[in-house]
């Protein structure tokens, strides 16, 4: 049974609500038509910034087959320029700080070992760094399955897999096949493609992005996913219904009852 499972049943008991937020395996899916400057400044803060210790950061990509060796290339690129800038996140020059504990280090080093021992190829990233700390490289892997058990795992380190589609339906199907269900972006011009992945037969995460990264949070919007991440929504205009009961309230100041569709009840 998952985690959201037994936790369901326990408030349940209880006739209580949960609201529960249990991690999520964030995807952009690139189409043909993507602005590729744009997609490049996105991914590299959605995959590396926080050193990849966001709920919504991005752990896929999706990329069509016109622009993989583009966007894999520029993205490589762009983390190698960000490496230099890994350090004390107190110090002003840092975009990058460490992972949170050792374990974190070496659930880190297993996940690129077992990339590796699966047939992935590390195009950039993949190394400790040897300074004080729990500090790591911004790692890209190709070469994975869609469905590799890695890739619908979430490691919680800045490793990103990227993976190649042959179109957008392809790319919406592999967004939606993981447990989780917290946030998802995709790129494109069309206007047609956007009303695709919001509607119902497109993404199913709880938070469904266009040309920007899957770890934005808008302040006015519901924060929050579905399936395997836990459901229910923070912030945003529906946000009071988790953690309130809606009440209906009569008062009757008339002196005399009057019921409900000039119903006649008795002799009065």
């Amino acid at each position: 049974m998952s985690t959201m499972s037994l936790v369901g049943v326990e408030v349940q008991k209880r006739f209580g609500r949960h609201l529960l937020e249990l991690g999520g395996n964030n995807a952009i899916v690139v189409n043909e038509d993507a602005n590729v400057d744009l997609l490049v400044s996105a991914a590299l803060f959605a995959c590396a910034g926080t050193a990849g210790q966001r709920c919504t950061t991005t752990r896929r990509m999706f990329i069509h087959k016109k622009l993989y060796k583009e966007v894999v290339s520029r993205l490589a690129k762009s983390f190698a320029g960000v490496v230099s800038k890994i350090g004390d996140p107190l110090e002003a020059n840092s975009l990058i700080g460490p992972l949170h504990t050792a374990a974190a280090v070496e659930a880190y080093k297993k996940t690129v070992a077992e990339a590796v021992e699966q047939g992935g190829k590390i195009e950039f990233g993949g190394k400790v760094i040897e300074r004080e700390g729990y500090f790591v490289e911004p790692t890209i892997v190709t070469g994975l399955a869609h469905d590799s058990p890695l890739v619908k795992s979430e490691c919680f380190a800045p490793i990103v897999y990227c993976i190649e589609i042959p179109d957008l339906d392809t790319g919406i199907k592999y967004n939606n096949e993981v447990d989780q269900g917290l946030s998802s972006s995709l790129f494109t011009e069309n206007l047609g493609n956007v009303f695709k992945w919001i509607g119902p037969h497109g993404s199913d995460c709880g938070i469904v992005n266009v040309n920007i990264p899957t770890n934005g949070a808008e302040v006015g919007g519901a924060f929050g996913g579905e399936k395997a991440t836990g459901g229910g929504r923070e912030c945003g205009s529906d946000a009071w219904k988790t953690y309130m009961r809606r009440s209906t309230v009569t008062i009757n100041c008339s002196g005399a009852i009057k019921l409900a569709q000039n119903i006649q009840f008795g002799d009065e």
